[in-house]
């Protein structure tokens, strides 16, 4: 669930039965290999609790903070940190926009910075990101 409501098919997502938004949280930093948050401001809430997770389960996570940076610098930030941490499943992270108006703007933003600096001329799965 999303906060606009139902999450598309075409993710390919398998939805918890049952638990919170925290366990949620918990088990997407645990079956990814890795974990990009996304972000403006303080890191809170369920941002810094994935975060955290990510921490306590010893998985990659890096931040991409975009106040104020430029979206190339942070995308090939983002990209050398996929690359060398070899990440194929990845946890993509973030506040919600209704918490931060012009985070999801953003973070198309900086998806398809990365995507064109890598040099790829559609969007492919993940696993084609890497060399």
């Amino acid at each position: 669930m999303a906060e606009d409501g139902r999450i598309a098919p075409k993710y390919q997502l398998i939805e918890l039965t049952q638990g919170s938004y925290r366990q949620r949280t918990r088990r997407n930093v645990l079956e990814s290999e890795g974990t990009l948050i996304v972000n403006t401001g303080a890191l809170d809430g369920g941002t810094l609790a994935t975060q955290r997770f990510a921490q306590k389960l010893a998985r990659p996570c890096f931040v991409a903070q975009l106040d104020g940076q430029d979206m190339p610098h942070a995308s090939a930030r983002a990209l050398a940190w996929l690359r060398a941490h070899a990440i194929r499943t990845l946890n993509i992270a973030g506040p919600r926009e209704s918490k931060r108006p012009g985070i999801y703007r953003l973070t198309a933003k900086l998806l398809d910075a990365m995507h064109a600096a890598h040099g790829a001329a559609r969007r492919t799965p993940e696993s084609d990101w890497l060399p």
